[in-house]
């Protein structure tokens, strides 16, 4: 007799040790039905829009129909697990049925706290990038809820402690222009939820944009020891640090000094070498009127052919011998005789790639 239910070798449900015993986890903690604040009178929307005139059926459909787009664009519920790490399955076998996508690792993999960490901050804001400017489609309605949710949360930790807005600009100036091609292009194009959810998060995302244009950061007073203070060569020094163009030219906005210091060719000579391959310099030598090479302008050239070397704080990780995607201080149960020769980082951009089929 074949077997037509759920595979016995599968991992099964999630269990809790209780008080009163085991019981199963819930991933989903709330129901959209029992909530009362999300709940609206059918007759107080019909009064609202007096202007439409509805005749019996008709102005209950409307109103239903508004009701469940307002449960479903204004509900905080984040619909996603809170797992240390994921398997990452391309395939069916006779062991595991079904594949990982794009949408569940979101979900499943802790972003919303990731964003506290210092060092995850960036890594989590580029993906959420590359995610709005090609891969915004392919996420599920829950994924899309779990996206805006963490979305949200960075733009008020960015607006608490004013710090990375120009990160933050970038990525809703791409989402925001995602979201205009989606709208105007409706039916043309698959678009996982209704049209007036999408118009509501691109409204959002214009509210977003205009508090950090409004974002002003207030001069610190302060009697004690300031950057002017320290000599001469721990100010370059600290400018050697930076990995970033726009890092190097707004401190050199700050004091003639520094501006003199953001200058020096020995600087973006370093800075192009560490983004980009000697064989690359060639294809695109920039000269001065003294014949000198002008790295500074050549690292802007370079920049519009070939991507910049991406530097991260911290990464997720994916092991090759048990396909299992977590944050490194997590860990996984690994049953490799060398977990460590089987780890490799991975980069927003590889995290995408992981779930192209």
């Amino acid at each position: 007799m074949p077997f037509l239910g759920q595979d016995w070798r599968s991992p099964g449900w999630s269990w809790i040790k209780t008080e009163d015993g085991w019981k199963r986890f819930e991933y989903f903690g709330h129901d959209l039905g029992d909530d009362n604040n999300n709940e609206l009178d059918l007759e107080e929307l019909c009064d609202e829009n007096k202007e439409n005139v509805y005749v019996g059926n008709v102005c209950e459909v409307a109103a239903k129909k508004r009701k469940k787009d307002f449960v479903n664009n204004n509900t905080k519920t984040q619909f996603f697990y809170q797992e240390k790490w994921i398997y990452v399955q391309k395939e069916s076998t006779r062991e595991r049925h079904g594949y990982c996508t794009l949408g569940e690792a979101f979900n499943r993999l802790d972003f919303s706290s990731a964003i506290q960490d210092v060092q995850r901050f960036n890594y989590v804001v580029k993906l959420l990038q590359l995610i709005a400017r090609s891969q915004l489609t392919c996420l599920s309605g829950a994924a899309q809820k779990n996206y805006f949710n963490v979305l949200e949360k960075i733009i008020k930790k960015v607006l608490d402690d004013q710090q990375n807005p120009r990160l933050i600009k970038d990525l809703l100036q791409d989402l925001s222009s995602t979201l205009c091609t989606l709208i105007r292009e409706v039916g043309k194009s698959v678009l996982v939820g209704n049209i007036n959810i999408w118009v509501c998060r691109l409204e959002t995302i214009l509210i977003w944009q205009q508090q950090l244009s409004n974002l002003q950061i207030p001069k610190q007073l302060t009697s004690g020891m300031t950057i002017s203070d320290l000599p001469l060569h721990m100010q370059n020094n600290i400018l050697y640090k930076f990995s970033d163009a726009s890092d190097i030219i707004n401190l050199g906005q700050a004091t003639p000094t520094l501006h003199m210091l953001s200058e020096d060719r020995h600087l973006w000579k370093k800075l192009c070498k560490f983004h980009f391959a000697e064989k690359q310099f060639c294809r695109h030598l920039v000269l001065s009127e003294k014949g000198h090479v002008d790295w500074k302008l050549m690292y802007f050239t370079l920049q519009k052919y070939y991507p910049k070397k991406e530097q991260y704080g911290d990464t997720l990780h994916f092991c090759k011998h048990c396909s299992i995607l977590f944050w490194k201080d997590s860990g996984h149960p690994c049953t490799a005789n060398d977990p460590d020769n089987c780890l490799i980082p991975v980069s927003p951009q590889h995290f995408i790639d992981l779930f192209k089929f």
